[in-house]
């Protein structure tokens, strides 16, 4: 019956359509959204039968995505936005507004509903046309923001193995449920967002090279492994055929900048790790930013040479305080002697 109405409408040998939100950040006037537009190939994270998770794997790196899909964004107070995906899908609403710290619940979060424009499109829209996403505004009461590195920083992930062949086994065949966080780290970041005062709802950002293909993968494994809610900061997956014009400036340089331009009255936190290029990046933005940040935890990974590189840096660096760790211990330890939390 469903396969005869879908040959009648003209969409059995299309898939369905959707819209990708991700948890953005903002201003009480500067609204940021930014997500894709995409086919749907039927993931499912909640499955976790080795060819259900290999099936996943799969399709988010095949994404279809929808080019030139006219789409509207909606906040709570009805007030409509409208905007076009460019050639890989992907849209982003970047626009001053007004009145949306007003619209936030008691995290700083506001919800918003995105939907096809166009609903007479000849595709079969799941969800309703109604898909969500988030754009948290930090709480008058955050003491300082968190900016954090996923892999092998929260995530045990492999990026420093030979041609990283532990993050591409992981991915493939390890599904959200069986990913375990760094001990200790989800309890840190926990005591990092709540701050000194113990309930600061200190903002978290978590910056990473992963490609947005694997957003909701990480999303879900941040929520089940217990770390606090953050903005989710990913890139482009780029192929060596891929003509698009490559970024003027390195992803998380990029994006930890744009943090600290839109917060100019916050300090912060940066948490990395040893095993690629975290030490040289933080370090070049506290010397740029020598007031605004706090501290610098580096997680060490399993890489002697890599290891004793970022020793060496820290060594020599004495504008902010910087630590290499090998437990999360050892950094709330650090965190509780400069007040940074209880």
């Amino acid at each position: 019956m469903v396969k005869n109405l879908l040959n009648r409408l003209g969409l059995a040998n299309k898939d369905p359509i959707q819209i990708h939100g991700y948890q953005t950040y903002g201003t009480n006037d500067h609204l940021y959204a930014i997500g894709r537009a995409l086919e749907h190939e039927g993931v499912n994270l909640e499955k976790t039968d080795f060819l259900s998770v290999l099936k996943n794997a799969f399709h988010q790196f095949k994404s279809d995505e929808l080019p030139a899909a006219r789409l509207k964004l909606k906040l709570p107070d009805n007030e409509i936005f409208y905007t076009v995906t460019d050639a890989e899908g992907y849209f982003k609403i970047d626009i001053t507004a007004s009145g949306l710290e007003s619209q936030t619940n008691e995290e700083g979060w506001l919800p918003m509903e995105l939907s096809f424009d166009d609903e007479n499109q000849n595709r079969f829209i799941i969800n309703n046309n109604r898909f969500p996403a988030e754009m948290v505004i930090p709480s008058k009461k955050a003491e300082y923001g968190v900016i954090s590195d996923i892999d092998d920083t929260i995530l045990q992930t492999g990026v420093a193995s030979l041609m990283k062949w532990r993050v591409i086994l992981n991915t493939l065949f390890r599904d959200v449920g069986r990913r375990t966080p760094l001990k200790g780290a989800a309890e840190l970041y926990q005591k990092f967002h709540l701050g000194k005062s113990g309930e600061a709802s200190n903002p978290l950002f978590y910056v990473s090279n992963s490609p947005w293909n694997l957003y909701h993968y990480l999303q879900a494994f941040i929520k089940k492994s217990n770390f606090p809610k953050g903005s989710i900061l990913l890139r482009d997956f780029r192929t060596p055929f891929d003509r698009t014009p490559q970024p003027e400036k390195p992803h998380k340089q990029h994006e930890i900048r744009n943090i600290l331009k839109t917060y100019p009255h916050l300090k912060f936190v940066l948490i990395g790790d040893s095993g690629e290029h975290d030490a040289d990046i933080y370090i070049e933005i506290a010397e740029e930013y020598p007031d605004r940040i706090l501290a610098i935890y580096l997680r060490s990974v399993n890489h002697e040479k890599r290891v004793f590189r970022v020793r060496g840096l820290l060594e020599k660096f004495e504008l902010t305080p910087a630590l290499l760790i090998s437990e999360s211990a050892v950094a709330e330890e650090h965190a509780r002697e400069l007040g940074l939390i209880q």
